[in-house]
C-alpha cells in the first residue's frame, strides 16, 4: 500500500500511533515560525506516488489552519497521489445554521475550506446535530468513525454495575450506542441552555439508577457546565458518584477544574485530542479508517 503519514506540529504522537498500526512510513515535516509568525513548512522525505494522510489533532484550530492547507497544497505539488485529513477531532461543527441575522455558517464555511485542499477526511464522532451526515457539507469522501466500541470495551473491563447516561438529547445517539455494547441500561436526561455556561436539566425517573454506577457519556467536553450540573444533580439524589467519559477532551478554559469539583468520581477521554484524561485509546478504528480509505483509492484512482 503506497500509503504514509505527516503529523502536523503537536500531533506527533498520535501521527506515530497511526503509522506504526498500519506498518507505513511517517513522512517528517519541518516546520517553524518566521520572525513575523508566519509559518514555514518543509517535507524531508519523499511522497511522490504516495497517498498521505496528514494527521491534524485540531484543538484551538485557528492557527492551525493556515499550516494545515498550505501544507496539503505543498503535498500535491509535490506529487503526493491523493491527500486526506485525519482529524479525530474535527472542529467548527457546532455553527450549523444561521440563528441570528448576518451570522456566518461556519461549519459549511470550514468544510469548503477542508473539501477544497483534501480527497477525504477520516474523523471520529463529529458533532451532527441539525446535519444529518459529513456527507450533506463536505465536497469529498468524509469518514466518521465511532467511539461507541472503545467506549463500551473500557467501561466492560473498569466499571462495575454500570448505567449510561446521556447528559441531553444530543448524546443519545453515542449514549444508546455505548449502552448496548456494554450490556447495560441507560437514561438521558433532558437539557435547556440559557447561555454558553448557564445549564438547566430535568433528569428522568432514576429509580433504575439505584444502586449501580452512573457512567455520562457525552461527545464533547468544552466548558464542563452540562458535565458538572449533570453530576451534582445525580449526586444530590443519593447516587453513586458518576464517572465522566468525553469522547473529544477540549477542556476549555477551567472546564477540568469545573468538573472535578462537582464530584465525578473520574473523569476519562479518548485519545482524539491530548489530554491528562486520556484513557480510551481509538488509535485501531482510526487507523483501519485510514487504511481502508487509501485501499480504495489504490483500486479506484
Amino acid at each position: 500500500m503506497n500509503l504514509c503519514v505527516v503529523a502536523m506540529p503537536g500531533s506527533e504522537h498520535c501521527g506515530e500511533q497511526i503509522a506504526e498500526h498500519l506498518g507505513v512510513a511517517r513522512c517528517r515535516l519541518e516546520s517553524r515560525r518566521f520572525p513575523d509568525r508566519e509559518i514555514y513548512l518543509r517535507m524531508l522525505d519523499e511522497v511522490q506516488g504516495q497517498h498521505v494522510a496528514v494527521v491534524a489533532q485540531l484543538r484551538d484550530p485557528d492557527p492551525q489552519l493556515p499550516g494545515l492547507l498550505f501544507l496539503a497544497d505543498a503535498l500535491r505539488e509535490l506529487g503526493a497521489s491523493s491527500v486526506g485529513l485525519v482529524a479525530p477531532y474535527l472542529p467548527y461543527m457546532r455553527q450549523d445554521i444561521r440563528f441570528h441575522a448576518g451570522e456566518a455558517i461556519t461549519s459549511r464555511s470550514f468544510a469548503r475550506l477542508v473539501s477544497n485542499a483534501f480527497a477525504w477526511l477520516v474523523t471520529m464522532d463529529p458533532h451532527l446535530h441539525r446535519v444529518a451526515s459529513l456527507d450533506a457539507i463536505y465536497d469529498l469522501r468524509a469518514v466518521a468513525v465511532p467511539s461507541a466500541a472503545s467506549i463500551a470495551a473500557w467501561v466492560r473491563t473498569e466499571v462495575m454495575n454500570p448505567h449510561i447516561v446521556g447528559p441531553d438529547e444530543e448524546s443519545e445517539q453515542w449514549v444508546r450506542d455505548v449502552a448496548a455494547r456494554a450490556d447495560c441500561c441507560y437514561s438521558v436526561l433532558r437539557k435547556h441552555r440559557s447561555g454558553d455556561r448557564s445549564v438547566e436539566l430535568t433528569l428522568p425517573d432514576l429509580d433504575p439508577l439505584r444502586g449501580r454506577t452512573p457512567v455520562l457519556v457525552d461527545d464533547i467536553i468544552s466548558s464542563g457546565q452540562t458535565m458538572a450540573t449533570t453530576v451534582r444533580e445525580l449526586v444530590a439524589m443519593g447516587l453513586a458518584a458518576p464517572i465522566c467519559i468525553g469522547v473529544h477532551p477540549v477542556f476549555a478554559g477551567d472546564a477540568l477544574t469545573v468538573l472535578e469539583a462537582a464530584g465525578a468520581s473520574r473523569i476519562v477521554s479518548c485519545h482524539t485530542l491530548q489530554h491528562p484524561t486520556n484513557a480510551i485509546d481509538v488509535t485501531i478504528p482510526l487507523a483501519e479508517a485510514v487504511r481502508a480509505v487509501a485501499t480504495d483509492r489504490e483500486r479506484n484512482p
